[in-house]
């Protein structure tokens, strides 16, 4: 028989390890429960008590205050002055009489390790999962929290997205899942800015975009607001890396309208919108059992991937091109620090007012020439976002295709002329309307241009028109 508990219980709030998302610089919490005196204290109504308390023992944040009790035995307390940081304590006590010393009240259960900062959703595929394979040094960081599937926040570790004891089994993944971007993300913001990180894993391998548009299937999506939901309602911003099941030609063409409607929904149900999108431009598919019309549809999702950076605010979109895989499609955890540390200094740069290159080189024009200094048709590319210089190892991998009315016009040769251009010599002259193509391919060239400033490649990109001038 379980004997009778004196004191204060907490049996609605928190949960040891849990991160509050933060208004300003302040954290709030509401907590309640039972209470119930000693025997023999008489009939005094007993007062409960909370405080908040530094972990590292250097003192109260939130010194003792009273909580509203009835005879009923509960009590009940909100808490909304607890600022950024920790980890701190939760403590309550029990207080028989106005005179009995606060540090001798009877016991109360506390809360360990709460953090208050900032949350950010995980929601995609397989490599927002975590699917790379391999050593890594990438230990977790007090400050760095996790909701687990099994609904209890804990110290963020990989796999992030394991399903022991799970409550949310929709996105539980088919294998064990392995190494992801988002802790390195979460360490490195906390080290630049010192505000602790919590963690929303939502994301499931192999899922399209049509799961997570409510406009469409949305069966992730609602999902992701449940989480959100149970770990307070309130979040810092999204983490988006996906794309692999939409290179299709039923799906590609309309990604951008599709994810564009999917972001406006994410920012009216959040109420909120300016809710920060950080996103990563799809990686290579190495399978040698793609063909071309598969390069088309990875090109017209990365385009779109882009574009939607280019054109919704608050969307950002980093590169990957450059980082190792595991295997065919997942980024290996080397690659997933790379990809950690650049979505990082996006949000330091986005959301926490740092100065931090995060932009890759990104098209901004290309203008044709028929007849260039030695009579050769060229193409001349421009582009913006480059920190240092554009830079190559060579010039014979194909990284650019150009298109027009009667095909692929073959590039002969490619060069940077300038610290931001790039010329492209064509074997023959243009016919009709043109488009350029960049790194588009499922498996595009291991050496596209870089920006020496930053050590990121350009955004690929796809179909972009070909200024013509009129003779």
């Amino acid at each position: 028989m379980e004997a009778k508990r004196f004191g204060v219980q907490i049996q609605r709030g928190l949960r040891h390890w849990a991160i509050l998302q933060r208004k300003g610089n302040f954290g709030s919490i509401e907590l309640s429960g039972i209470w119930s005196a000693l025997p023999g204290a008489g009939d005094e109504l007993a007062s409960v008590y909370t405080r908040v308390v530094k972990e590292d023992g250097s003192g109260d944040i939130v010194p003792w205050r009273r909580c509203a009790t009835d005879r009923n035995g509960e009590w009940n307390t909100a808490i909304r002055d607890i600022p950024t940081g920790g980890l701190y304590r939760i403590e309550t006590c029990l207080r028989v009489g106005d005179r009995q010393p606060i540090e001798l009240a009877t016991r109360g259960d506390m809360i360990h390790h709460v953090v208050v900062g900032d949350i950010w959703v995980i929601a995609g595929q397989s490599n927002a999962a975590g699917y790379g394979r391999g050593a890594v040094n990438d230990p977790p960081e007090m400050g760095v929290h996790l909701l687990r599937h099994n609904g209890q926040w804990d110290l963020a570790t990989h796999p992030l997205n394991e399903s022991t004891g799970t409550v949310q089994a929709l996105n539980g993944e088919p294998v064990n899942p392995g190494h992801s971007p988002y802790l390195a993300f979460a360490k490195e913001i906390k080290k630049e800015t010192g505000v602790p990180i919590g963690l929303l894993q939502t994301a499931l391998g192999g899922s399209p975009l049509s799961r997570w548009n409510p406009d469409e299937n949305g069966d992730l999506y609602r999902n992701m607001m449940d989480v959100i939901r149970s770990a307070g309602g309130q979040v810092k911003g999204m983490l988006w890396y996906q794309g692999c099941s939409d290179c299709d030609p039923e799906n590609a063409p309309t990604y951008l309208s599709r994810f564009s409607r999917m972001v406006e929904r994410w920012r009216e149900d959040m109420s909120d919108n300016d809710l920060s999108v950080l996103t990563v431009q799809l990686n290579r598919n190495a399978s040698s059992e793609e063909g071309d019309e598969a390069d088309c549809w990875w090109g017209e999702v990365r385009e779109a991937q882009r574009t939607a950076a280019m054109t919704l605010s608050r969307v950002y979109v980093v590169p990957s091109l450059d980082s190792p895989l595991s295997d065919i499609i997942h980024n290996c955890p080397a690659g997933n620090l790379l990809i950690g540390g650049r979505l990082a200094k996006a949000a330091l740069a986005a959301d926490y007012g740092k100065t931090a290159a995060y932009r890759a080189p990104n098209i901004v024009q290309a203008a044709y020439d028929p007849e260039s200094h030695d009579g050769t048709p060229t193409i001349l590319l421009m582009f913006a976002d480059v920190t240092g210089e554009l830079f190559a190892v060579g010039n014979r991998e194909p990284v650019f295709t150009v298109e027009d009315g009667q095909g692929k016009a073959p590039i002969t040769r490619w060069r940077i002329t300038d610290k931001i251009k790039v010329e492209l010599e064509l074997s023959r002259p243009l016919e009709g309307a043109a488009v350029v193509h960049g790194a588009y391919e499922t498996n595009p060239s291991a050496f596209p241009v870089l920006d020496t400033g930053t050590h990121m490649p350009m955004l690929s990109f796809y179909g972009y028109k070909i200024k013509q001038e009129k003779r």
